[in-house]
C-alpha cells in the first residue's frame, strides 16, 4: 500500500512551470496527485494547458506563495504533502525515495539535499545543503547561519501536521518556509534529513530569492529574534 502524496506547485508568472509539472508527472512513485495553484498569473499560463487532463489546476487572486501553498494543501487529498516551486524540479525517484525513508523511520517530516542549477539546467553548486547528521545539528544550523538551512522544495510532511501546528504564515511573504520549519521544531516535531540530491533548485534573475534579498533578510532577522530563545532551550534538552 502506497500512501498518497500531494505535490503542490504554486505558480506565478513563471516560465519554467512546465518543467516543474513534467518532473512531478514523471515520478516513479505510483500514488501521486499534482495540484498547481495559479496565484493570479498574467503570463506563461499557456504552459499549463497541455497538462490540464493530468493535474488539478486551481486559480486564485494574487496573495503570495504562502497563500497559494495553503490553498493547495487544503485542497489536497494526500496523506503527505510535497511542495515544488514552479521554477525548480524533482528528480524522478524523489517521492519514492523520500517516502520510503520516512516510513522506515516513522517520520512526520523530512528534507533532502539538492543541487543549485542555472536557467539552462546546468548544475552550478552540487550538494548545496548543509550536511546534517542529527537533530541537534538541525537546531544549530538555524542558529548559526542566519539563512534557511532547509530548502522548502525538498520537504515532505504529513498533511495532518498542518492541522496541529498551523499553515504557512502569509505575513512572512518571502520567508514563510523558514518560519514554518522553526515552528515545527519548537513544537517538538523532528525534521529528518535524507542526504541525497533529489531536487534541482534554480537560480535565475526573476527568482524571489534574487529579487527580494533585502526584504528576505529583514524577515529572517525578525523570525530569528523570536525563535532563537526557544531553539536554545530545546538544544539544552537534547
Amino acid at each position: 500500500m502506497y500512501p498518497k502524496v500531494s505535490i503542490i506547485i504554486p505558480f506565478y508568472n513563471c516560465q519554467y512551470v512546465d518543467q516543474a509539472i513534467n518532473s512531478a508527472l514523471n515520478q516513479t512513485y505510483p500514488n501521486i496527485e499534482i495540484i498547481v495553484v495559479d496565484d493570479g498569473s498574467t503570463i506563461y499560463t499557456e504552459k499549463i494547458t497541455p497538462f490540464l487532463g493530468k493535474i488539478t489546476y486551481l486559480k486564485k487572486e494574487n496573495g503570495g506563495t504562502a497563500t497559494a501553498l495553503n490553498y493547495g494543501i487544503r485542497s489536497a487529498t494526500g496523506e503527505y504533502i510535497a511542495w515544488l516551486s514552479s521554477d525548480d524540479y524533482f528528480l524522478p525517484h524523489k517521492i519514492s525515495r523520500q517516502i520510503s525513508f520516512m516510513l522506515n523511520r516513522n517520520a512526520e517530516a523530512s528534507f533532502t539535499n539538492y543541487d543549485i542549477i542555472d536557467k539552462n539546467n546546468k548544475v552550478i553548486i552540487p550538494w548545496a545543503c548543509y550536511r546534517i547528521s542529527d537533530l541537534k545539528q538541525i537546531y544549530k544550523a538555524f542558529l548559526t547561519f542566519n539563512i534557511n538551512p532547509v530548502n522548502g522544495c525538498t520537504v515532505v510532511m504529513k498533511k495532518d501536521l498542518f492541522d496541529r501546528i498551523g499553515y504557512f504564515n502569509p505575513y512572512h511573504r518571502y520567508t514563510h518556509d523558514y518560519e514554518m520549519w522553526l515552528r515545527l521544531l519548537v513544537k517538538g516535531h523532528q525534521l529528518h534529513f535524507l542526504d541525497e540530491v533529489l531536487v534541482k533548485f534554480r537560480q535565475h534573475e526573476e527568482s524571489g530569492t534574487n529579487k527580494f534579498q533585502l526584504k528576505m533578510r529583514k524577515e529572517l532577522a525578525e523570525i530569528e529574534m523570536y525563535y532563537r530563545p526557544l531553539l536554545l532551550k530545546y538544544i539544552e534538552l537534547l
